[in-house]
């Protein structure tokens, strides 16, 4: 995904981190919901994320103004529940996101493997 404009001296650029799934919470939340088809409860998300109620409330909307994830409040047992989703749509995008962080992985690998800093098998330096 390199910049056409700027060609081979943009090699480095990746344009394709994408900024709205690229802040670590964001990041934290889409994964937790890829790896839960499923979806989430707004309780789950917190616990596997690490965040606040407002941090957490704060990310999904960002997510959910960005088409990234769906909301759904319901009453369960007579209490309301938050239950978020990823979207098709936002499956996509993290896809698309993680083949451009695979290539900033692999690029700096062959770049660390070159000076001897690092082996790409476990990815451990000697």
């Amino acid at each position: 995904m390199r910049n056409e404009k700027f060609g081979a001296s943009s090699r480095f650029a990746y344009g394709g981190l994408d900024r709205i799934i690229h802040e670590r919470a964001r990041l934290s939340v889409l994964t937790s919901l890829v790896t839960h088809p499923k979806g989430l409860s707004f309780v789950d998300l917190k616990r596997f994320c690490a965040l606040t109620d407002g941090n957490l409330s704060r990310h999904l909307q960002v997510l959910e103004q960005a088409k990234l994830v769906t909301i759904a409040k319901d009453s369960e047992q007579g209490r309301m529940q938050t239950f978020c989703r990823i979207t098709a749509a936002g499956r996509k995008r993290y896809v698309d996101y993680l083949a451009v962080l695979e290539q900033v992985v692999l690029d700096a690998a062959t770049g660390l493997n070159r000076t001897g800093a690092l082996r790409l098998r476990g990815m451990t330096q000697t």
